[in-house]
């Protein structure tokens, strides 16, 4: 069975390796994820070599995501590495000091912390793990009192309950680093931190000007980012359910019911989606997800998200294949299920302002209401499989298209398979033919099957999908 959910992988030392890339590619990866939090330009480059060249030794598409650091809102480091706080503590975070911390107070990577909260402030350190209320502001040091303690060690991030820090969506290291995402060509960027859909727009300039085509990606992760999703959705090409640092920002209790209003949101506008942190955390260090994350991926599938995401389980895990395996037959299951209820989310009463969107979702409605095995979409750009991943009608989407750049991006496209297809150019019956071959070549169907066809009378122009054609597999290719 064809997956129709993709999975997301992010790259570390347990999957560095080009044998490891290629066992976790062939185990189900679609799209690996390079944190730009850590390396230089140089290992970037490097390494998006080895998941290209990972990708070509497995034999299938994969595309790359370049996921932007963001402000660091942390604390400094200390003299030990790490101290241990305990409720009714007093403990200084201090943006003028520049030493190493101890039990009294530590430094501030965020040196605007002290003009963002004041006296009765909530901060919650390391993912939540401490909490701290502000007693007062004295000129740089912010004065705490330990509500939760525990410990503290080098450079833990701090949130504020509820929202509010100022810190800008893109930093002058981002600015550098969205140069290094186009140098590497990868095929998404991810902003960390938006608070608004300005933010993405300036993303976008800034990386159109430096000669970029990656598609646009919010990571919603800030109080502030709830307030203003319709207009990040709307400034994006897809946005990725942070639940994280959106957990910590807003309560863990909000999250299950804000990833189900975002997934909704962001198809209901054709934009993309992928469900991240702690899918299968327990598996960075055993060979089995429990119960509980069984779940978890099974109710991100069936609310609609077109991605899971892994983070440390494929970075640092001792199970990165394993992990993988596991998810892939969790969606599939799931997505089985699904299609028993399939819906349109977003009802019947849409009308299209462009034909190629008017044809993807005529094929849609001849999949959903004859006894098809696939649909086949003629592309350039992607954006007809793009607006047929909305709907789910329970067969396959083959995206064919001879551009390297529409193959990667697709990857992410939920139920939509990327193909490279280059036409021979010799009239639409023998382009016919040669797309026959194509999918019988690969056992993607056999003669006699029917498929429904997307395509531009106009070939290889983007923009001019007009026709579609229902036909049955082998009636050109005998011709």
């Amino acid at each position: 069975m064809l997956r129709r959910t993709k999975i997301v992988a992010t790259l570390g030392p347990a999957s560095s390796d080009q044998k490891v890339l290629e066992q976790i590619i062939r185990a189900g990866v679609d799209l690996v994820r390079m944190n730009f939090s850590h390396g230089s330009a140089q290992d970037h480059m490097k390494r998006a070599e080895t998941v290209r060249a990972a990708a070509a030794a497995a034999g299938r598409t994969v595309g790359i995501l370049a996921d932007l650091q963001g402000p660091k809102i942390r604390v400094s480091k200390f003299e030990h590495d790490k101290i241990t706080l305990a409720k009714g503590d007093t403990f200084i975070l201090d943006a003028a000091f520049k030493g190493l911390g101890n039990q009294e107070r530590v430094g501030l990577d965020y040196k605007d912390l002290p003009k963002d909260v004041d006296a009765g402030s909530v901060l919650l350190l390391n993912d939540g793990m401490l909490e701290f209320d502000v007693v007062e502001i004295k000129g740089d040091e912010v004065v705490c009192k330990v509500v939760r303690g525990g410990v503290l060690s080098n450079n833990k991030g701090i949130n504020r309950k509820g929202g509010g820090l100022t810190a800008p969506a893109l930093t002058e290291k981002d600015k550098e680093d969205i140069k290094t995402s186009v140098l590497i060509k990868a095929d998404y960027l991810a902003v960390s931190f938006p608070r608004s859909g300005d933010d993405m727009r300036l993303a976008r300039e800034l990386m159109h000007q430096a000669g970029g085509k990656s598609m646009l990606m919010a990571k919603i992760e800030r109080a502030e980012a709830i307030k203003e999703l319709g207009d990040i959705i709307d400034a994006s090409d897809a946005i990725m359910v942070a639940r994280g640092d959106l957990s910590v920002e807003v309560g863990d209790a909000s999250v299950p019911g804000l990833q189900k209003r975002m997934i909704k949101m962001a198809r209901a506008k054709n934009r993309l989606v992928i469900t991240a942190t702690q899918m299968m955390e327990s598996m960075i260090s055993s060979p089995i997800p429990t119960r509980a994350e069984v779940s978890d991926v099974a109710n991100a599938v069936l609310d609609g998200t077109d991605a899971v995401m892994l983070s440390a389980e494929t970075a640092v895990g001792d199970y990165p294949v394993e992990t993988v395996e596991a998810m892939a037959r969790i969606c599939l299951k799931a997505e089985h299920e699904g299609e028993e209820n399939a819906v349109d989310r977003r009802g019947g009463t849409q009308k299209f302002a462009r034909i190629d969107q008017s044809i993807a979702m005529s094929a849609l409605f001849a999949a959903s209401h004859f006894k098809v095995k696939a649909i086949v979409a003629l592309t350039q750009s992607g954006s007809t499989p793009l607006w047929m991943s909305r709907v789910s009608v329970g067969v396959p989407i083959f995206a064919l298209t001879p551009l390297r750049e529409t193959l990667s991006k697709v990857t992410l496209f939920s139920g939509v398979h990327p193909i490279e297809f280059h036409s021979r150019g010799r009239g639409q019956s023998e382009e016919w033919r040669q797309i026959e071959e194509t999918l019988l070549a690969q056992h993607l169907v056999a003669e006699g099957d029917m498929v429904v066809m997307t395509m531009g009378e106009a070939s290889g122009k983007t923009g001019h999908t007009n026709t579609m054609k229902i036909m049955r597999v082998g009636d050109h290719h005998k011709k």
